[in-house]
C-alpha cells in the first residue's frame, strides 16, 4: 500500500523559528526526520515554489522571478501523483500562474482546487477568499491559515478511502502587502512582541523590532494548525500511513540586507525548515549535511514508490536517511538569485560563497556569462554572516576553491560554464589562512530543539 503525501508549505518562515514557538513542527521533526541546514534554490515566491513542484531549477523552468508563468508542458508532483492513482488537491496560494482566479491549465495539473493565485491580495488575516475547481470565489471562515488548514482537514476526510497527495500552501508567516504589517490572531502579537530577536536583526536593525512580536504569533498559530492537521489523520487511522512534509519557500531578513524582506544570499533568506514523518521518514533523525528544496519533490515521489524523472535536477535525499555516513552527497547547496540582483552561490556546512553578474539585468535577465565574486562567510565563525571575507588575501585560497566549485554547479543546473572574476582585493584581516584539511568543512548544525530561545 502506498502511502499518503501531504506537503504543508508557508511563506518566509525562518528556520530559526523553529523550537519552543512550534512545539508541534518540532515533535514531528524529533520523532521523524529533520534536515537541519535546508536551503531554497531561489529566496523568492514563484521561483521557489516553481521549483518544490517540478523538481527543476527556477532558470529551468523559467520562472526565475515573479511575474513568470509556470509552462503548461512541466510536470509537477501532481502529475506524477495523479498518474499513480492519487488523488491530487491543492489548497492556498499558488503564485504561477500570473492571472485571478486561476485557469484549469495553469494548475499544474491539480484535481482539487481550493487556491488563489496571490493570495494575499485575495485576503487579508480574518477574511480569506480561494477559487474553487469552476473558479468561483469561497470565503473561508476564521483567521487565514485556520481556515485554510481546516479545509485540508476536510479534503483528507474526503478522500480518506483512497490514496491522496494534498499540497497545501498557507501564506503565514508573509507579510500583509498592502500596509506592511504582520497580522497575527487577535492577542498572539502581544504574547511575543519583545520576547526575542534573531542575533543577525539584533546586529543589522532594519524592521524586526516593529515586526517580529506579529511573524512570531502567526508562527505560533501555523504550529498549532499543524497540530490540528496531525491530529485530524490520527483520529481517522491515516497517520502511519501518511508522508507529511513541512517546509517553506524562502525566509526573512527583515529589510537588514536590502530594502525588503528576501533576495538575497543569507541564511536569512535562504534558509528554510523542513521536517517529514511518517512512512520511510519516522526514526530518520537529523540530516547535518545541507539539502535543498529542490530534493523534496524527488524524496517524495521515491519515498511513495514512484519513479523518480530523469530530469529532475533535484535528487531524493533517502539515502542520506537511510545510511547518513555512507550516502554520496554533495558537500554543497547551489543557489540563485534574482530581483534584486543576478547572483549565484553555494553553501557549504562552513562556508557561504556568493557572485553577481554586475552588468545584468536583475528582472529581465535569468542569468550572465560572467559574475564577479561579492560574498564570502566562515559559518563556523561567522554564524549570522556579519563579516564578509570576499577580497581578503587570508582567504583567497578559500575563495578560489568555492569558486571553481560554483562554476561547476553552473554548468550542471544551467549548461553554462560562466566566468567569476575575484572580489576587488582588500586590505586587512591578515590572520593565517584555514587549514586547507579542514577548511572546507564545518560544524555539525545543531538541532531545532537544542537552539537557546526563550520559552513562549
Amino acid at each position: 500500500m502506498r502511502p499518503n503525501v501531504i506537503v504543508v508549505f508557508t511563506d518566509q518562515q525562518r528556520w530559526d523559528t523553529v523550537g519552543p514557538f512550534t512545539p508541534n513542527l518540532d515533535a514531528m521533526a524529533r520523532r521523524g526526520t529533520q534536515a537541519t541546514v535546508a536551503l531554497t534554490p531561489q529566496p523568492v515566491c514563484a521561483p521557489a515554489r516553481a521549483a518544490l513542484q517540478t523538481g527543476r531549477y527556477p532558470t529551468t523552468t523559467g520562472v526565475y522571478r515573479n511575474g513568470r508563468v509556470l509552462p503548461p508542458e512541466e510536470r509537477t508532483l501532481a502529475h506524477h501523483f495523479g498518474a499513480a492513482g492519487y488523488a491530487t488537491g491543492y489548497i492556498g496560494k499558488w503564485h504561477l500562474a500570473g492571472t485571478e482566479p486561476v485557469p484549469e491549465d495553469r494548475r499544474g495539473g491539480y484535481r482539487s482546487w481550493l487556491a488563489a493565485n496571490a493570495l494575499e491580495h485575495t485576503s487579508d488575516a480574518y477574511r480569506t477568499i480561494v477559487y474553487d475547481e469552476a473558479n468561483e470565489p469561497v470565503l473561508l471562515p476564521g483567521y487565514r491559515s485556520d481556515a485554510l488548514v481546516d479545509a485540508a482537514v476536510r479534503f483528507v476526510a474526503d478522500h480518506a478511502d483512497e490514496p491522496f497527495y494534498l499540497f497545501l500552501s498557507l501564506l503565514e508567516p508573509h507579510h500583509q502587502n498592502e500596509v506592511d504589517n504582520y497580522p497575527a490572531p487577535d492577542g498572539y502579537e502581544e504574547r511575543y512582541q519583545g520576547r526575542w530577536m534573531p542575533p543577525d536583526l539584533a546586529a543589522l536593525g532594519g524592521t524586526a523590532h516593529q515586526h517580529m512580536g506579529g511573524y512570531l504569533g502567526q508562527v505560533k498559530r501555523l504550529d498549532e494548525g499543524l497540530g490540528r492537521l496531525l491530529d485530524a489523520l490520527r483520529s481517522l487511522d491515516l497517520l502511519d500511513d501518511t508522508i507529511v512534509a513541512y517546509t517553506s519557500d524562502h525566509g526573512n531578513h527583515f529589510k537588514t540586507r536590502n530594502g525588503e524582506y528576501k533576495r538575497s544570499c543569507h541564511d536569512a533568506s535562504l534558509r528554510v525548515p523542513l521536517a517529514l514523518r511518517g512512512p520511510g521518514f519516522d526514526g530518520g533523525g537529523a540530516i547535518s549535511r545541507p539539502v535543498s528544496t529542490l530534493d523534496l519533490p524527488p524524496t517524495l515521489l521515491e519515498a511513495a514508490g514512484l519513479p523518480v524523472p530523469s530530469d529532475m535536477q533535484g535528487r531524493s535525499f533517502l539515502p542520506l536517511v537511510r545510511d547518513p555516513r555512507g550516502a554520496s552527497w554533495p558537500e554543497e547547496v547551489f543557489f540563485q538569485v534574482s530581483e534584486s540582483e543576478v547572483g549565484r552561490g553555494i553553501r557549504t556546512s562552513r562556508w557561504k560563497y556568493y557572485a553577481v553578474a554586475e552588468n545584468a539585468h536583475p528582472w529581465d535577465d535569468p542569468g550572465a556569462p560572467a559574475y564577479r565574486e561579492q560574498a564570502l562567510y566562515d559559518l563556523e565563525n561567522d554564524p549570522h554572516e556579519l563579516v564578509n571575507l570576499a577580497g581578503y588575501a587570508s582567504h583567497a585560497g578559500v575563495s578560489a576553491e568555492l569558486r571553481d566549485r560554483l562554476v561547476r554547479r553552473i554548468a550542471e543546473a544551467e549548461g553554462v560554464s560562466p566566468a567569476i572574476e575575484p572580489a576587488l582585493a582588500r586590505a586587512g584581516r591578515e590572520q593565517a589562512m584555514p587549514d586547507p584539511e579542514v577548511r572546507l568543512r564545518g560544524p555539525e548544525p545543531v538541532r531545532y530543539g537544542h537552539q537557546p530561545r526563550p520559552t513562549p
